[in-house]
């Protein structure tokens, strides 16, 4: 990887026409809240974590809190990357499924963490949303692994559990990559306060610079 003071010289030009945020905002990420009975609100240090490391490492104006969003709230249109989590169920209405896809054609980054549980849901459901984009197992060479810290190998493994190797999957909207899963890692676990699942600091430090490049990447990808 490359070195922790390894950053953002300029911030990344952003499209505002899709979304509701003015240039001087501060950007953050929004928390999905969804229906089926997963715990959406999973690991609630988490995303805080992320954007203090955020606004440390790079030059983006970030909040210091997340912002809950559902899938039929004007607010979906107040973010550009959406954050999902949990180890149960994911249901979609068919009025969720039609703003997802619309959201996600107009800019819009949705990453989905399986916190080993919530797999067969997610697939089933994000299959509604773009029944011809199947998931795919996104390239190594991809930038979403070099943008700001280097992963030549890929996704990194924060828990192991069954001991499966971490997968990053992806929907591509022509050259763009609009989701993002990350599956049998667990990497939203490892941006919580170290003292929640006493992950060694190198797991730890792996997960926020992950967290880093996938933010990067959303606020910056051409849309």
């Amino acid at each position: 990887m490359r070195s922790a003071e390894c950053g953002i010289n300029a911030r990344p030009s952003i499209p505002h026409s899709a979304f509701h945020i003015p240039h001087s905002a501060s950007l953050t990420i929004g928390r999905l809240h969804y229906d089926g009975g997963g715990d959406w609100y999973a690991g609630p240090s988490a995303l805080p974590n992320l954007l203090a490391a955020l606004r440390q490492r790079t030059a983006l104006a970030v909040a210091e809190r997340e912002r809950v969003v559902t899938l039929t709230g004007p607010e979906l249109w107040d973010v550009p990357y959406v954050f999902m989590t949990g180890h149960g169920n994911v249901r979609f209405s068919d009025e969720e499924v039609t703003r997802l896809r619309r959201w996600l054609e107009q800019g819009g980054f949705l990453h989905a963490d399986d916190d080993y549980g919530m797999d067969k849901s997610f697939r089933r459901e994000i299959a509604r949303v773009f029944p011809d984009h199947p998931l795919v197992e996104v390239p190594l060479s991809h930038p979403i692994y070099h943008l700001v810290y280097d992963f030549p190998r890929g996704l990194p493994k924060i828990h192991e559990h069954d001991g499966l190797p971490a997968q990053g999957f992806g929907i591509f909207l022509g050259t763009r990559l609009v989701v993002y899963y990350s599956y049998q890692t667990d990497l939203g676990d490892g941006w919580e306060d170290p003292d929640v699942h006493h992950d060694p600091p190198e797991l730890h430090e792996a997960a926020l610079r992950m967290g880093v490049n996938l933010f990067t990447y959303a606020v910056s990808a051409t849309r």
